[in-house]
């Protein structure tokens, strides 16, 4: 067996191992999907029909604002998986799981990249949750099936980006506390781009922010794409901050991995 193949079985390995951990401990998956689910609810029942009217469009109100905000939500919703991968690491690093690991005959990038794999498919099925609740509240995309499929990639990408710099944040804290806190940044981000306001809204300082902040491109094409308007040159840009932080995280992670000692 070539070492290529070696790690594809590993990983294909590892990321059943926490597929089933999904399975058999819920919990965290509920609470993951739950919180999108309430901001959904709270922003558009409670918020939406004033933030509605601000949008400028000729219908306003509650459905206008519903129309606005689940993309936004939406990215939350991949923002808040990141931070459980973040837990679930730094579990297997303070349990002393990975001291087991380290002992086996298996490719060391498998580890890692069965939390990545195993983020990514929490990551679809959560989104594929909250679009569905969206949806139930009467929420109509315009998306066509190409554009559904283009979608899917984003998501996916942006998972995959969030999910490696999880695992460094995951790995470099010494308790499972530290892990639920350090990502909570990923969480804060939306709020401070075009998730809920236009950024045009904002004033002058936190625009300039919002507008140069990797979730407001991101979010930008999501919505684009799921409500049937034009994107421009946001795609390039979510393509480019995913790239980049999916590189830092990898590189950051795999020395992390490479060095530190099993707590």
């Amino acid at each position: 067996m070539t070492t290529m193949t070696a790690a594809l079985t590993d990983s294909a390995t590892m990321l059943r191992r926490n597929l089933r951990r999904m399975v058999r401990y819920p919990s965290m998956t509920v609470l993951l999907i739950g919180m999108p689910i309430v901001f959904l609810l709270l922003f558009v029942y409670v918020f939406g029909g004033t933030l509605g009217n601000g949008l400028g469009q000729a219908s306003g109100g509650r459905s206008a604002y519903l129309e606005y905000v689940v993309p936004g939500i939406l990215m939350t919703t991949v923002a808040a998986v990141a931070q459980g991968t973040a837990i679930s690491v730094a579990m297997d690093m303070t349990e002393g799981i990975i001291a087991r690991f380290r002992t086996m005959a298996i490719a060391r990038v498998s580890v890692l990249t069965g939390h990545v794999l195993g983020a990514v498919v929490q990551t679809l099925l959560a989104v594929g949750v909250v679009l569905g609740v969206a949806v139930a509240i009467g929420y109509r995309p315009d998306a066509t099936p190409l554009e559904w499929l283009a979608l899917a990639g984003v998501f996916a990408m942006v998972g995959f980006a969030l999910t490696w710099l999880s695992v460094a944040l995951g790995m470099v804290s010494k308790t499972v506390e530290a892990a639920s806190n350090l990502p909570m940044p990923l969480l804060l981000l939306p709020f401070l781009g075009s998730a809920f306001v236009p950024v045009d809204s904002m004033p002058v300082g936190l625009r300039w922010f919002a507008e140069y902040q990797p979730f407001t491109p991101i979010i930008e094409t999501v919505r684009g794409l799921a409500n049937g308007t034009g994107i421009g040159h946001a795609a390039v840009e979510s393509i480019a901050w995913s790239a980049g932080i999916a590189l830092l995280g990898y590189l950051w992670s795999k020395r992390l991995y490479a060095r530190d000692p099993v707590r």
